[in-house]
């Protein structure tokens, strides 16, 4: 594709929708909004330029664009956990959705989630191979790749809200609980705060577990952090283990470096 062509990029994830835009291979900026209801896309999937785009954005919901490039034709980059969503956001007259094949790393399986494929990419990229991303999102995932760019495999567990908002809803009297910037005490004395040490704890431990067997199959491998709730666990690292902090990459836009990296196959 052109590098003069505007991209508008879309991450359809399981709870929100993550936005981008980037002309060739600069990215430009980046959002988040709630999913949004069919009557809406459809009026979105009528807009010719960003500047019918945004009429029609939900006003409080509506992105941060340069006006200078409102007039502008875009084509929509599409990326989706989420099947339903994808075939409402496939009207779109100049969409291109990134599937798992289009992902030039070996050996991914097919039910390999699309969002950590990309974010893996995206890092490896950019920081280079062995790589493994920690995505910090609704679940929390694993991914990693050796020097070849070969799948070594992960793993998938319940993010950190994801666990508090199951313990409140699946039992008859435990409360819903905040995430907390900084750790709660381990051994607590009220139920809300053995909650959050609970989780918060278990949730640490294990990826010190998963960042030590890395380093010990891949001594030269990086780890990078992306996902929602990256400050909040590399804070709690580097309370608990800032030893093992310190080597984190940290970045927001690893699934937007990956489509990147598709569309200009750098």
């Amino acid at each position: 594709m052109a590098n003069s062509t505007l991209w508008l990029a879309l991450m359809i994830g399981n709870s929100r929708l993550h936005w981008a835009w980037f002309t060739g291979k600069s990215d430009i900026s980046a959002w988040d909004t709630d999913h949004l209801p069919p009557k809406v896309i459809h009026q979105l999937s009528n807009c010719k330029t960003l500047e019918d785009f945004i009429t029609h954005f939900p006003p409080s919901l509506t992105p941060l664009l340069p006006h200078s490039l409102l007039p502008t034709p875009y084509s929509l980059l599409l990326a989706s956990v989420v099947p339903s969503q994808t075939e409402l956001w496939q009207s779109y007259p100049n969409v291109r959705v990134i599937t798992l094949d289009q992902i030039p790393l070996q050996g991914l399986y097919p039910t390999l989630g699309i969002d950590r494929s990309l974010a893996l990419l995206g890092a490896g990229q950019n920081w280079g191979f062995p790589m493994l991303v920690i995505d910090a999102g609704t679940a929390l995932t694993f991914t990693g790749a050796d020097a070849n760019k070969r799948l070594v495999g992960g793993a998938i567990l319940p993010g950190l809200g994801l666990q508090f908002k199951t313990l409140a809803q699946k039992t008859g009297q435990l409360p819903m609980v905040e995430r907390q910037e900084q750790l709660p005490q381990r051994f607590a004395l009220k139920t809300e705060e053995a909650i959050q040490s609970g989780v918060i704890y278990t949730l640490v431990a294990g990826i010190k577990d998963f960042v030590e067997a890395w380093r010990r199959d891949y001594p030269e491998g990086k780890i990078a952090m992306t996902g929602g709730d990256r400050t909040l666990l590399i804070n709690y690292l580097q309370s608990q283990f800032p030893e093992i902090a310190a080597r984190f990459y940290v970045e927001q836009n690893l699934i937007f470096w990956g489509m990147r990296a598709v569309l200009t196959r750098v």
